[in-house]
């Protein structure tokens, strides 16, 4: 069974190391100790964990929209570059860059620029699911 380190489960989960170990130690997500003494968070509970937190709002308790997109990636706007008809818009959520093209009149009513808080919501009928390189 795959396990994660702690550092490993933050990294997944978009949260820091001390908020997974206050998890553990709160007994919300299991963790059992490996033969260093060392706590691993076993995949299928990390899994389910997230998929409750997913159903619950996510950790911020935010109530879900109603909305037919499930991916949601908060984050602060890095950058915003508008030019007559259209803008681009980067967000920086937790580890993973989002880049997003719409309309300059968009951009301009949202109020979009460096520092603003925004959710990058994700709708697709196609997804690439790869695995990292196991080395």
């Amino acid at each position: 069974m795959t396990t994660f380190r702690i550092s490993e489960a933050a990294a997944l989960l978009g949260v820091s190391a001390d908020t997974v170990r206050r998890w553990v130690d709160g007994g919300r997500l299991p963790a059992s100790r490996d033969e260093h003494g060392h706590r691993r968070v076993p995949g299928a509970d990390l899994a389910a964990f997230v998929r409750d937190q997913a159903r619950e709002g996510g950790a911020s308790g935010q109530a879900e929209r109603f909305s037919s997109a499930r991916n949601r990636l908060r984050g602060i706007v890095t950058e915003v570059v508008r030019d007559g008809v259209m803008a681009q818009v980067e967000i920086q959520a937790g580890p993973f860059r989002v880049v997003s093209l719409m309309s300059r009149e968009a951009a301009d009513d949202l109020g979009l620029r460096a520092g603003v808080v925004a959710d990058a919501v994700v709708k697709s009928t196609n997804v690439v699911v790869e695995l990292p390189d196991p080395g």
